[in-house]
C-alpha cells in the first residue's frame, strides 16, 4: 500500500508531520540523527493535536492493529496509527529498522530487551517504561530494537508509530524471551474500519 489513507489530506498536523519527515528522511542518512528531528516533528504534531477519525482508532477484537496514515510512495517511511485495546499486547519484537512512536490517547506499557547478539540465548530485559498520552520516544534503531508494548490503562491506547520503512511489508523478528528462539512475521496493515 502506498497511498494517504487518512489525514494528510484532511488534518493539517498529519499533513505538516509528512511533509516534515519528507524533508528530514531527504536531508539526513544517520538514524539517530533521524530519529531526534522526526521525534521533535510528532511531539509538535502532538502537542499542536492531531484528529485522528474512529475508523484508525478502533481496536481489534482479539490483537492490537496498525492502521496505515501515509506510506511514503518510495518506502523511505511510514506512520501508523498502532492500537491496543484493555489488556492487548505485542509479543516480544523488533523492527529492522528506526522508529518513533508517540501516544496520542491512552497509556502504553514497554518492556525493552538487550538486543541479541548469540541465537539462542535468552533474552535480557534492559529496560521498562510508561508512556502516557502526549508523550514521545525513540523506540528503535535498527542496532537497538527489541521491546515488547501493552496497554496499560483501562482506554485502548491509540500511539502514532513513525518507521523508516513500509512497517506494514517489512519482514521482522519475534522472539522467545525465555529461550531467544527467532521467528519472522510482517505486521500487515489492518484496513480502516467502516463508519
Amino acid at each position: 500500500m502506498s497511498t494517504t489513507v487518512t489525514g494528510p489530506a484532511t488534518d493539517p498536523a498529519l499533513f505538516d508531520l509528512v511533509t516534515g519527515i519528507d524533508e528530514v528522511v531527504s536531508r539526513l542518512d544517520d538514524e539517530r540523527a533521524i530519529t531526534a528531528a522526526v521525534a521533535d516533528l510528532l511531539q509538535s504534531a502532538l502537542d499542536r493535536g492531531i484528529d485522528l477519525p474512529a475508523s484508525v482508532t478502533t481496536p481489534g477484537e482479539d490483537r492490537y492493529v496498525m492502521y496505515p496514515l501515509h506510506v511514503d510512495p518510495a518506502g523511505r517511511f511510514s506512520i501508523a496509527s498502532a492500537v491496543w485495546d484493555v489488556g492487548q499486547g505485542t509479543p516480544v519484537h523488533g523492527h529492522e529498522t528506526w522508529g518513533v512512536v508517540g501516544i496520542h490517547s491512552g497509556a502504553e506499557h514497554e518492556v525493552s530487551f538487550a538486543k541479541p547478539r548469540t541465537p539462542g540465548v535468552p533474552l535480557e530485559q534492559d529496560g521498562e517504561e510508561q508512556w502516557g498520552a502526549g508523550s514521545v520516544t525513540v523506540c528503535c534503531t535498527t542496532d537497538d530494537d527489541v521491546h515488547q508494548v501493552f496497554c496499560d490503562g483501562d482506554e485502548p491506547c491509540v500511539g502514532i508509530h513513525v518507521y523508516g520503512a513500509d512497517i506494514g511489508t517489512l519482514e521482522r523478528r519475534s522472539y522467545a524471551p525465555e529461550t531467544g528462539e527467532v521467528s519472522w512475521f510482517v505486521s500487515r496493515w489492518t484496513p480502516p474500519v467502516s463508519s
